[in-house]
């Protein structure tokens, strides 16, 4: 009796070891689950030979996915991300790829004035490019596809062109000169695609008119004399080209779909002189050239869109733009922050230096970075009520800088022996 008691413990000891050690082979499972990779899980949709992962497919395709769809359907998510848990159109790990580069443009908070025939060349050009891509249009009118807007330097076209966007609830994926180079051959050419396409996706599933946005196009893609022309800057001319042949087929380096378009986005770009740039390219049909050069009632209406608040009357600013005829948009602007210098200057010496000058020689001057950088009592300076005495005043001090600029020419003096040849240094004349 004894022992049959004893062999029916040792039968159960057997069977709860053997239950633990399955209990453990199922934990040890759940926890490589756990720590699966993306670089080991095998792609829906087949791939290479039906055993590739999801992320050897994604980086073989493109170095970036642009397309929010890519990635969130059940026959591209990894075997990872799929399942009943996060459902079928569901973001890959953290969404980025939902990643979005418009500009808005609500940041501009007040009453700007946007120069009439600025503001109905920007909307019909969108307008016509929208319309021609809903079939509004017949698809064998030559609608061009970029605005090029152009003219002299400082008066205002980036931003009378962000107000009109503004006005017309559209957004803007934003480029600048600077990205048109690159250390690799072929990034701004792709990246141009890239945000052509993200343009019009994210367009099409927010609602919103879209535009691609170039500044200063011509300091990227203009051919000056002594500057070679690179491999980026023909393949950047030969993307907007072809854009404007096949605004509604990109390629950004994945496989080409039958049937897979894009929405058709409008370019709008701003430049100083497109006679540099690549004459096929701005040719009628592929860019409508603007020549932004604002009326004398333009200029007195956006002056005194920026001294509204410092107690200048219309008349003021016709006076003070008669005074300073030659003068650009952007020397009123910057005339009208150099005001602010007296109050800093006051407040400095007040508040931070105790009562001492800034030029007396005892003065902390490290106790400014100090206030500045742990941001600590820091004023709010108010708009100052200005005279047009005050104003005409500083611009003839500012008139006076640039004057010294111009008939130093310092830049002779410097290579004058340094045996450098003529064109050496870009930009300088004289």
């Amino acid at each position: 009796m004894a022992l049959e008691k004893l062999e029916a413990q040792k039968r159960e000891e057997k069977a709860i070891e053997e239950r633990k050690a399955r209990e453990w082979e199922r934990e040890k499972a759940r926890r490589r689950g756990l720590m699966s990779s993306s670089w080991t899980a095998k792609e829906a949709g087949g791939g290479r030979g039906g055993g590739a992962d999801y992320l050897y497919e994604l980086g073989k395709k493109s170095f970036q996915n642009t397309n929010v769809d890519a990635g969130q359907n059940v026959s591209m998510i990894d075997s990872l991300f799929t399942g009943g848990y996060l459902g079928s159109q569901s973001d890959i790990a953290d969404g980025s790829l939902r990643n979005e580069e418009f500009r808005s443009f609500n940041h501009f908070v007040g009453d700007y004035y946007i120069a009439p025939a600025f503001l109905e060349k920007v909307a019909i050009h969108i307008a016509k490019n929208y319309m021609v891509d809903l079939g509004m249009i017949d698809k064998k009118v030559r609608i061009p596809l970029i605005l090029g807007i152009w003219g002299e330097k400082g008066m205002g076209k980036t931003f009378q062109t962000e107000l009109a966007l503004k006005k017309l609830g559209a957004e803007a994926v934003v480029m600048s000169a600077g990205e048109l180079e690159h250390e690799w051959a072929g990034t701004p050419g792709k990246l141009i695609r890239e945000r052509y396409k993200k343009a019009g996706e994210l367009s099409a599933n927010r609602g919103k008119l879209s535009v691609l946005l170039i500044n200063d196009i011509d300091a990227g893609l203009g051919h000056f004399a002594d500057t070679q022309v690179t491999v980026n800057n023909q393949m950047v001319i030969g993307t907007l080209m072809n854009l404007c042949d096949h605004p509604n087929t990109v390629s950004v380096g994945g496989d080409w779909k039958e049937g897979n378009s894009v929405r058709r986005t409008p370019i709008i770009v701003t430049g100083n002189d497109f006679t540099k740039m690549f004459a096929p390219l701005i040719r009628d049909g592929r860019f409508e050239k603007f020549m932004w050069k604002p009326s004398i009632d333009d200029l007195v209406n956006i002056v005194h869109s920026m001294y509204q608040d410092d107690g200048l009357s219309m008349d003021d600013v016709y006076a003070l733009i008669k005074r300073f005829p030659k003068q650009p948009l952007d020397f009123f602007g910057a005339l009208r922050a150099s005001q602010y210098d007296n109050q800093i200057r006051a407040w400095i010496e007040r508040e931070v230096l105790g009562g001492q000058s800034l030029s007396h020689e005892s003065s902390n001057m490290a106790v400014i970075s100090q206030r500045l950088i742990q941001q600590t009592d820091l004023p709010k300076f108010e708009p100052m009520q200005l005279t047009l005495q005050d104003v005409v005043r500083e611009g003839e001090r500012l008139e006076q800088e640039q004057e010294h600029v111009m008939s130093n020419k310092l830049s002779k003096d410097y290579m004058r022996d340094t045996g450098a040849p003529r064109g050496a240094l870009v930009g300088f004349r004289g």
